[in-house]
């Protein structure tokens, strides 16, 4: 599937762009109080390790602003501040080399305030998100607008003022924590304007559930080229919103973070213990570091006769599973007999002898 994506302006954020011919990255953001530094930067290790590209933390108080500097000699990704209600902890954090600013319309709007605000990270050359969220944005609920329409609204009238103080590094995005709602509002804001979008759903719920809501919130407009940057919001570890944000993006074709993996969900068919199997070598695949020049491959494993040969033969590297033991496809060709005890080990090595090597 090719996906035209929308045309934006690029924004640097850190060593990073987000927008223009960027690819989407991913964010997430720290559940830990920002002034607590060593699990503040334990954390965001943790991030780095599993693919976040930006990291958001939360300022408070002044304790959480200061300490932005300190967190930063200890990162590799780019820190952005989340700032609500007082617009000097905004000053303060731009002060301690925060890479970027989020500010929420719906609780710092008054004039001179965001001018203040603008002046500042236009001094220190870093971008402003402008950050409509569905439960802060001002108005009353229904009207001819709609909740959609009033977070476009706010988001607009918010660009115009930072426009007005010539201030252009801007990032937007309007997070509902309905799916429509979402859609609704991304797709009307991608069409007037072209500042950089940063995509996501809002308190989505459960984990199980979050992760669903916004894979297809997600999913769908980055599908319609619209978006630059993710960050799928979990009450969970923030790494599992990483995984969650991989996984859509390699869903759609748009990055590509390891060998994909195509197995079976298994039936009264299968006579091994597929489950445990997948759930091995996803574990091992994951604790590589592939080089960027590399040609990641599609691996099959599959668990009976029905589909198993012919995803195994469709993969670069298959096995497909009978009776206790299974046939090792490589570009489609039948090669040797393999037990499901060394199943994984077989995968990857073969996954070593042809991409890593």
């Amino acid at each position: 599937m090719k996906i035209n994506r929308h045309k934006t302006r690029g924004v640097r954020v850190g060593n990073v762009i987000i927008g223009a011919e960027s690819p989407v990255t991913i964010q997430s953001m720290v559940k830990y109080k920002t002034a607590d530094i060593k699990k503040a930067v334990s954390q965001i290790r943790g991030l780095e390790q599993a693919g976040c590209e930006i990291v958001r933390v939360a300022v408070k108080d002044t304790q959480d602003a200061k300490a932005i500097k300190e967190i930063k000699r200890n990162i590799r990704i780019p820190l952005v501040a989340d700032i609500h209600f007082d617009w000097h902890l905004a000053i303060r954090a731009i002060e301690s080399g925060a890479d970027k600013i989020r500010l929420n319309p719906g609780n710092i709007y008054r004039k001179e305030e965001v001018r203040q605000i603008a002046a500042a990270a236009k001094a220190g050359r870093i971008p402003i998100r402008v950050g409509v969220n569905s439960g802060s944005v001002k108005g009353h609920r229904g009207g001819d607008q709609g909740l959609a329409g009033r977070m476009v609204k706010s988001a607009l009238d918010y660009i115009k003022i930072l426009e007005g103080f010539k201030f252009y590094d801007i990032v937007v995005s309007l997070k509902g924590s309905g799916v429509a709602d979402t859609l609704s509002a991304y797709r009307r804001i991608s069409a007037l304007c072209r500042y950089p979008l940063h995509l996501g759903v809002t308190a989505t719920g459960l984990p199980g559930s979050g992760a669903i809501k916004s894979s297809i919130a997600l999913g769908i407009l980055l599908s319609e080229g619209i978006g630059d940057t993710i960050r799928v919001s979990l009450t969970d570890k923030p790494e599992r919103e990483v995984a969650v944000a991989k996984v859509i993006l390699e869903s759609l074709g748009l990055r590509r973070f390891g060998p994909e993996i195509i197995s079976c969900p298994t039936c009264g068919r299968c006579e091994v213990d597929l489950i445990s199997i997948v759930k091995d070598i996803e574990k091992r695949l994951s604790a590589i570091r592939y080089p960027l020049s590399a040609r990641l491959p599609k691996l099959a494993v599959m668990g009976c006769v029905v589909n198993g040969p012919g995803e195994a033969r469709q993969a670069d590297i298959g096995i497909a599973f009978g009776k206790k033991e299974g046939i090792l496809f490589k570009k489609g060709r039948p090669v040797k007999k393999v037990s499901a005890a060394k199943c994984a080990d077989i995968l990857l090595r073969e996954l070593k002898k042809n991409v890593l090597d």
